[in-house]
């Protein structure tokens, strides 16, 4: 499948994970988009785009035709959802938009992306608020991860950062469970599920969270960058996209459908990727990824001669298997590692540390196979030997 990707082929690339990459046809798609949208920029973007403009001229608004497509794919309302730049844009719309007060806290794991960890840290500094930070046992278990927020909520605690498919350690939270659990006390949940849609089947309503944001650029093929912001009705009032245009007031679907002049070709794209990842089967694209990573997993860390103890029921598409302590344990030579990985053996994986030990993250894509991890475990076998 390699050559329905412009991956240059002479890199093992085992990081689709941290900023996706589309398959040409998709990219062709989008080039298309463009090429119309540069005939008539003018009646594209300001008339055929959105429900804004007076005169609009079709029905359905095209951002709304693309934002239905993507609605299905995940058994969602087209009205529900939204189009953001990525799911920290998404985020940062919750988390900017949320009445917090003095003495309120947010609470996150200490798996929390940084970047929303971030914003969290910012909409709480404006407000007075406070960060309280649930701390994951590792090993990882479904019951250890929801017992972890349940521990550690308070009186005053009033909204969660909850991952989906947390990013360094790849692990799948049981969302369900954990968001069940906070609005029994009264916490409002927000899904981080930057690493969800196309990696896991994936019915947003069905978690029950209040806000799910995720990004289509990652694992959903469509190209970069393109998020989305669900919502329920009930939870779409006073919800602001963090840029403000002509969309305010006139309620959640226009306000975030246009926050200005930009390339929506990424987002119109999405629908193509969609329908090749069913024209390919969606099931199968999932169990394959799936079992590459779990497989990539177990065969690294026999490799490597380290335990692997993560069930594999809590892995999605990605796997982060720990190094040998010898290899080091800080943030500084997870970077060097990863650079000599690239520029040297010429293979692309995402390296971090985590308490004090080295972690490789594996990505499985229909474009890899189980020798890009032997080439992985050769590697690092040889860079970390003695």
């Amino acid at each position: 499948m390699l050559r329905e990707w412009l991956l240059d082929p002479a890199i093992t690339y085992l990081n689709h994970g941290t900023v996706g990459a589309p398959p040409r046809r998709v990219l062709d798609a989008q080039r298309e988009i463009r090429d119309e949208i540069e005939r008539q920029p003018s009646r594209f973007l300001l008339r055929e785009l959105t429900a804004i403009s007076a005169g609009t001229p079709l029905a359905v608004p095209r951002l709304r035709q693309a934002a239905a497509t993507v609605a299905a794919f995940l058994h969602a309302d087209a009205g529900d959802l939204v189009f953001t730049d990525n799911a920290t844009a998404g985020a940062n719309a919750v988390l900017q938009s949320f009445p917090l007060e003095p003495g309120d806290e947010i609470l996150l794991s200490d798996l929390t992306y940084g970047g929303v960890a971030n914003a969290a840290r910012f909409a709480a500094r404006l407000r007075g608020a406070t960060i309280r930070v649930a701390t994951i046992p590792c090993p990882f278990s479904s019951a250890g991860i929801a017992r972890a927020f349940a521990d550690a909520v308070t009186p005053r605690t009033r909204l969660a950062v909850v991952d989906h498919i947390s990013a360094e350690s790849a692990v799948v939270f049981p969302l369900a469970e954990i968001a069940r659990m906070l609005r029994e006390h009264g916490v409002a949940v927000l899904a981080d599920g930057a690493h969800a849609p196309g990696a896991i089947p994936l019915d947003v309503a069905a978690t029950g969270v209040d806000w799910y944001v995720g990004n289509l650029h990652k694992w959903a093929w469509t190209p970069r960058s393109s998020g989305i912001l669900w919502a329920p009705p009930a939870r779409q009032a006073g919800l602001h996209p963090p840029v403000i245009s002509w969309g305010l007031d006139q309620g959640f679907v226009p306000e975030f459908d246009l926050p200005g002049t930009r390339d929506p070709s990424a987002h119109l794209s999405a629908p193509a990727a969609l329908s090749l990842m069913q024209a390919w089967d969606v099931d199968a694209i999932q169990r394959y990824n799936h079992n590459l990573a779990w497989q990539g997993a177990l065969h690294l860390a026999s490799r490597w001669h380290v335990d692997f103890t993560t069930p594999e029921a809590l892995i999605g598409t990605m796997a982060s298997v720990p190094l040998p302590e010898r290899a080091g344990g800080t943030a500084d030579d997870a970077r060097r590692l990863r650079a000599a990985l690239l520029d040297e053996d010429r293979i692309e994986v995402q390296m971090h540390a985590y308490r004090g030990r080295l972690w490789a993250r594996i990505s499985g894509q229909i474009y890899n196979d189980m020798d890009d991890v032997a080439r992985l475990a050769d590697a690092v076998g040889a860079r970390i030997a003695g």
